[in-house]
């Protein structure tokens, strides 16, 4: 009989083996893993990158394209043109009137996760106002404003003393703004008119359906459905619109008049967010408004 080879599973004895490599006859418990502790990406330190799913983190992809301080609110009224006495070339340009524009509050990092300006223009009688933003105004020392609104900044330099005015003279000729307004509301509007369909033909056996929208969707091949985002029929209009790299042509502080370049979305007597424009240099920002405090009303609130 031919002898057997050891097996690969098969040990030594343990008197053949040396001192330094004999185990233990009983196996010591232990939740300790053997494998290296994986990465925790909650943990923060400072020898790990900073992580991209924060708040933190989204604030400063953000900051390059913050403005450095905040807006106004106007009012359009209309638009004009202006004509170069030179050569002759005539400019179209909007009109916007400043009227009563102030700071109302503050929205800032630590309290509500970013920070931001709120500003009120125009006037409200008290008695038109609820009472928890008659109470709102009150805490701030400021008016009724009929119009609200909030402008981000990109840090605490760019917040204003509340219940400081907020004039023309902000914006200065020759810089660039971004325009935000509600287009002019069409109401419910067909396909043809809303997305630019061409219609049906004219005649060759059509009756009653030249301007009619046709087939939502196929049937069994796409599920018997009408596939979301299908352009139909709706309201259309209405929803705001945003000009960005408009020049500033004009600024008058005394009547707090600004005149932009060319053409703003919205009707006359509708209200307009300028903001200093982020796709252009940042104009070199003045230390405070120039109209000066003397522009800001009385407090008239009472809660």
């Amino acid at each position: 009989m031919p002898p057997t080879l050891p097996r690969p599973g098969l040990h030594l004895p343990s008197f053949l083996l040396p001192s330094n490599l004999i185990l233990p006859a009983t196996a010591k418990r232990s939740i300790q893993s053997i494998h290296p502790p994986r990465p925790n990406r909650f943990n923060y330190s400072a020898d790990i990158p900073p992580l991209t799913g924060t708040t933190t983190a989204a604030l400063a992809r953000k900051a390059a394209t913050t403005p450095l301080r905040t807006g106004a609110l106007a009012t359009k009224k209309g638009m004009t043109a202006l004509y170069d006495p030179a050569t002759g070339k005539r400019t179209p340009c909007t009109v916007l009137q400043l009227d009563r524009v102030q700071v109302v509050a503050h929205k800032t990092r630590h309290q509500h996760g970013y920070w931001a300006v709120q500003v009120g223009a125009g006037w409200k009688h008290p008695s038109n106002v609820t009472r928890p933003l008659l109470g709102h105004f009150a805490a701030h020392g400021v008016s009724p404003k009929r119009h609200l609104a909030e402008f981000r900044v990109k840090d605490e330099a760019g917040l204003l003393d509340v219940g400081e005015a907020i004039g023309a003279s902000w914006f200065q000729e020759g810089q660039f703004v971004d325009a935000r307004a509600n287009c002019r509301g069409m109401g419910f509007a067909g396909g043809m008119k809303r997305h630019g369909f061409s219609g049906q033909p004219a005649s060759h056996g059509n009756s009653l359906s030249h301007r009619a929208m046709g087939s939502a969707g196929q049937s069994q091949g796409g599920g018997s459905r009408v596939l979301p985002g299908k352009k139909m029929a709706g309201r259309m209009g209405g929803q705001q619109v945003t000009v960005q790299n408009v020049k500033v042509l004009k600024v008058d502080e005394e009547k707090g008049i600004v005149v932009l370049n060319g053409c703003i979305s919205g009707p006359k007597g509708c209200i307009v967010k300028i903001q200093d424009a982020i796709k252009k240099p940042w104009p070199e920002m003045p230390p405070a408004p120039r109209s000066g405090s003397e522009a800001a009303e009385p407090l008239t609130a009472t809660a």
